[in-house]
């Protein structure tokens, strides 16, 4: 078990090589990208929620951008001309990406939005200090594989070290060894944690979102505390935070780079699709992952992912 208090750099944490010459480090069971290792280690020791932050935690490319548009427009009502203006990565900043973006000030009546890939074993203690709320976002194992590998491969290293091929990000989704992984045992930090602490802790599916849109935002503006007071609210956000009306403003459409990251605005708005892996996976992978999730979730009593 590392010490967080005591991790400065990653020369003394294992490493496993992920993307042809780019490796992830390891801290306590969880790989992460050394670019955001720094930042990381200084959201572990450092950041202190307040009760009425919201912090929105995912696996990478399981409907984060997708869930920061909502929330943002759930807490911020009539904020469409946000979501004209500028990315939702940028009205939610990610802890360990955008780190320059977290307030200090301590106004307990404002509504702090951030998000996170930082698993729940590692920042569980932080988010209980404060009693703040946790939405959770997953999604299938498949189309978490074929997202993040078309994601990875518009990455500007990709044009240096050459694409990631699917062979090779197969094999590392299932062995872990995976920016942000496991990405089962991410995911099921968040689900046990969900059902212990459900005032604080709120898990939703990207196809429970995809299948009933509005249902869910109805149920996402309680549990944050500012329920809707009309229909006309709920059909305006799930409009306005739709895939086609996103994807279709300028800023979406942008191959710029953000400061924070090494991908073009663009690359956050591929299909937001359910089942796309179908389109990538022959039946033996889909079978082999099918596997590991019997085995990783339904063998825990969580029926999801197949």
């Amino acid at each position: 078990m590392v010490n967080i208090l005591e991790v400065v750099h990653d020369e003394s944490l294992p490493k496993e090589n992920w993307w042809g010459k780019n490796y992830v480090c390891q801290i306590n069971d969880f790989w992460f990208l050394p670019k955001f290792l720094p930042s990381t280690i200084r959201v572990l020791n450092e950041f202190k929620p307040l009760p009425n932050d919201v912090i929105l935690a995912s696996f990478p490319k399981t409907g984060t951008t997708w869930l920061k548009s909502l929330v943002f427009s759930i807490v911020n009502r009539s904020s469409k001309e946000s979501l004209v203006k500028h990315n939702p990565h940028d009205l939610v900043p990610t802890l360990e990406v955008q780190s320059s973006s977290i307030t200090t000030h301590d106004e307990s009546h404002s509504t702090r939005l951030y998000s996170t890939h930082i698993p729940y074993q590692l920042l569980g203690n932080t988010f209980h200090s404060s009693n703040c709320r946790v939405v959770y976002i997953t999604r299938n194992p498949k189309d978490t594989l074929v997202s993040m590998w078309h994601f990875t491969n518009k990455w500007k290293d990709a044009d240096q070290d050459g694409p990631w091929h699917l062979e090779e990000a197969i094999e590392k989704f299932c062995s872990g060894v995976f920016p942000g992984g496991p990405y089962y045992d991410h995911v099921m930090g968040f689900r046990k944690a969900s059902l212990e602490k459900p005032k604080n802790i709120f898990l939703i599916t990207y196809e429970e979102l995809m299948k009933d849109t509005k249902i869910h935002v109805k149920r996402l503006a309680e549990f944050l505390g500012c329920p809707f007071m009309n229909e006309e609210e709920v059909d305006e956000i799930v409009k306005n935070c739709s895939f086609d009306i996103l994807s279709s403003y300028e800023v979406n459409k942008s191959g710029d780079f953000p400061s924070w990251f090494q991908v073009p605005y663009n690359s956050f708005f591929r299909q937001g699709v359910v089942g796309d892996h179908k389109n990538y996976l022959d039946a033996k992978t889909i079978e082999r992952i099918d596997a590991l999730t019997r085995d990783k979730f339904h063998g825990a009593g969580f029926m999801y992912g197949i």
